[in-house]
């Protein structure tokens, strides 16, 4: 098979998640042959084998993957090696009990199962040095190896941390931060409740408490200090990775958890982040909603997260069997299609590298019902098969590599608010409801869309190729985010906020100033009054040009403010019955929206249709809800992918004649998708 080079933005390739200490050795080359012969070119290994290298303090052997990596060069096969720090030994953690993670009542997270360890042991830190050092020193050159992933999944099972260790960096973290004590009571507002602190001692991180509450600008602070210690933890691996790899070879980590600002990790640490794609997780039989449209539609929404962060991306772990531990998540095989379906959901959204969780399904420990291509026996199955068919269209399809994925219309998110509403109920609902609103109305109505961080590097002119930004429940608003978003405003741009905008200062306490706040301005809109909608008002509904629209879980009343700002909807319902609740601000050459409420699926879709960016290919090509549309271009030419996520046919009409890259020759007038069909169309502007 012939070798590229991963996630150069020159080839889509495939691989698979491997375990050699899993397989007696007399089986590997025949894996190894059996993966290049599908069209998987590169494994993934180690990120559980501490053991295997230091199986004793201070004792290394590197005999075990030397001739894995030996014959891995052998067979022409590619290998991306992790370093093990996500399952810390029984040697260590026995000899070394202060390394291990603590509950909110302080009692041990112990060995057994993995990520037991936490970020800020200086033990820890040292032996993790130690073995990254020596895993990188002896393996950083060899031939076979094309990049690095750092350690498994950061912050996946848990993404709290309470031991001792995690208080004593806290109280360094908010040292450096505030630089007294004096203006850590001022942010916390530690005079209520008499929390006031004398001495830095008397700081920890959340405990169990009488309430169950803990001061909510300590646990801001605290999902602040969490992400700042992955991200410490991650860059002292990359630094040593860096001083030994090839040059050429990436630095990566994979999914995507709660609690860690990716952009920091992915801008200090990383050349490209990985994401883990299980869509099946929408069929577990322990979280099913028959009902929910989206359903594994959702991993949809997760694939926009990380190519916000990184692009290109990759996905290390990519569903190919059913899933579950021997204790919970049990979850069926992909249906004939659907392993076809994710894996091009995912390369539809952007990902230039698919690697299948797992050749081999491991026959013993917790994940042994965590199905990969091949079950138990090895033997052929429909989901090689399947394996082999994607291998070969892609094969193919290789003119799409290089291409990108483009939306006209994006989401703005920021850490602040993200770990803003993991602690702050109120927060949480508004921006739950409308983040699944807005997803299930894009979807619908086939608008390809981004998620934009507002973080430092973000220009107005990064923000120009987006006709229309949402920016729905932003609690906390800086100065600076603000001046960036008149600019984009200004220059043209259409921006939509809603109700709870603007109400907290970076520490999270409420601000005295007329809401909403730092928006005033660009909105044009002052609040006079508030609240959530009460469980007996039932629907809160607004008169927007003659389209019902809803304010959502919450209501705002609202005034306009300025000569070019003006109401566009009225409450028809509730107890702010013909009261402003919709405005429309013209700024410099652009306009500004402020809704007072949260936004509902149905007012989502109203949205996409009075701002004119619904159905945006919809001269091109007219396609069911049942169907997703995605959109990846390069030079010139766009590439339509075609997602069925339903069992049943679909029909698509092509309204101009396309070439079909997926069955070849070129397609026009109406046709019939499978159930779980997948179709790309190539398309020159």
């Amino acid at each position: 098979m012939e070798t590229r080079k991963l996630l150069s933005r020159q080839s889509i390739d495939l691989g698979v998640c491997y375990y050699p200490e899993h397989w007696e050795r007399s089986l590997w080359a025949e894996d190894l042959d059996r993966m290049l012969a599908a069209g998987l070119g590169t494994v993934r290994v180690a990120e559980f084998a501490w053991s295997l290298i230091e199986p004793r303090e201070g004792e290394y052997t590197y005999e075990f993957f030397d001739s894995f990596l030996d014959l891995a060069q052998e067979k022409g096969m590619q290998v991306i090696f992790c370093t093990p720090t996500a399952t810390p030994p029984a040697w260590l953690t026995e000899k070394y009990p202060q390394t291990l993670n603590r509950d909110r009542e302080g009692h041990p997270i112990c060995h057994g199962s993995r990520r037991h360890y936490n970020y800020n042991s200086p033990v820890y830190r040292r032996l993790c040095r130690n073995i990254v050092e020596k895993s990188a020193a002896h393996y950083g050159k060899h031939p076979a190896i094309v990049g690095w992933q750092l350690d498994n999944e950061f912050n996946c099972e848990n993404d709290l941390f309470y031991s001792e260790s995690d208080t004593l960096a806290f109280r360094r973290f908010l040292q450096a931060r505030y630089g007294s004590l004096e203006e850590l009571n001022r942010a916390w507002g530690t005079v209520f409740w008499n929390q006031t602190y004398t001495d830095w001692q008397e700081i920890y991180v959340p405990r169990k408490t009488n309430t169950g509450s803990v001061n909510p600008h300590q646990e801001l602070d605290f999902r602040r200090f969490i992400s700042d210690s992955v991200c410490s933890f991650a860059k002292e691996q990359a630094d040593i990775i860096r001083k030994y790899k090839k040059e050429g070879d990436f630095i990566t980590t994979n999914g995507m958890f709660g609690n860690l600002d990716y952009q920091r990790l992915s801008r200090e640490s990383l050349d490209v982040l990985m994401y883990d794609s299980y869509p099946d997780f929408a069929y577990c039989l322990d979280g099913y909603h028959e009902k929910d449209p989206m359903k594994d539609r959702w991993w949809s929404r997760n694939l926009a997260q990380v190519r916000a962060v990184s692009s290109p991306f990759g996905i290390m772990e990519q569903q190919s069997g059913a899933n579950g531990w021997n204790d919970r998540m049990e979850a069926p095989s992909p249906r004939p299609g659907q392993l076809t379906l994710w894996t091009m959901q995912s390369i539809a959204h952007g990902a230039d590298y698919v690697s299948y969780f797992r050749w081999r399904t491991c026959t013993f420990g917790t994940e042994m019902y965590w199905h990969g291509i091949l079950d138990y026996s090895g033997r052929e199955n429909r989901r090689l098969r399947e394996v082999k068919q994607v291998s070969g269209k892609l094969q193919r399809m290789q003119e799409i590599a290089g291409s990108v994925y483009r939306a006209r219309v994006g989401i703005l998110q920021d850490y602040d608010n993200l770990f803003d509403a993991a602690v702050d109920k109120w927060h949480q609902r508004v921006e739950k409801k409308s983040q699944d609103a807005l997803f299930t109305a894009f979807q619908r109505a086939h608008v390809p869309f981004d998620f934009v961080c507002l973080e430092n590097h973000c220009t107005a002119e990064s923000l120009s190729p987006y006709e229309v930004l949402f920016y729905p429940h932003a609690s906390i608003l800086t100065k600076e985010r603000m001046d960036l978003l008149e600019q984009y405003v200004a220059a043209g741009g259409k921006l939509v906020m809603c109700c709870r905008t603007g109400y907290k200062d970076l520490s999270g306490r409420c601000v005295t100033e007329y809401l909403p706040g730092l928006a005033a301005r660009v909105t044009g809109t002052d609040i006079q009054e508030y609240s959530f909608v009460a469980p007996d008002e039932g629907k809160v509904t607004a008169d927007w040009d003659g389209a019902e629209i809803e304010a959502a879980v919450f209501r705002e009343v609202l005034s306009p403010v300025g000569e070019q700002a003006h109401v566009l909807a009225v409450y028809t319902s509730g107890d702010y019955r013909g009261a402003p609740a919709l405005i429309c601000n013209s700024f410099g050459k652009g306009q500004a929206y402020y809704f007072g409420g949260a936004i509902s699926t149905d007012t989502a879709a109203v949205f996409l249709q009075k701002l004119g960016i619904a159905d945006p290919w919809g001269s091109v090509l007219e396609l069911p809800p049942s169907c997703e549309l995605a959109v990846r271009e390069k030079e010139g030419v766009s590439y339509l992918f075609v997602l069925n996520y339903l069992p049943q046919p679909a029909k698509i009409v092509l309204k101009q004649e396309l070439e079909d890259l997926w069955e070849g020759g070129r397609a026009a007038g109406c046709l019939e998708m499978e159930g779980y069909g997948v179709k790309v169309f190539r398309s020159e502007h």
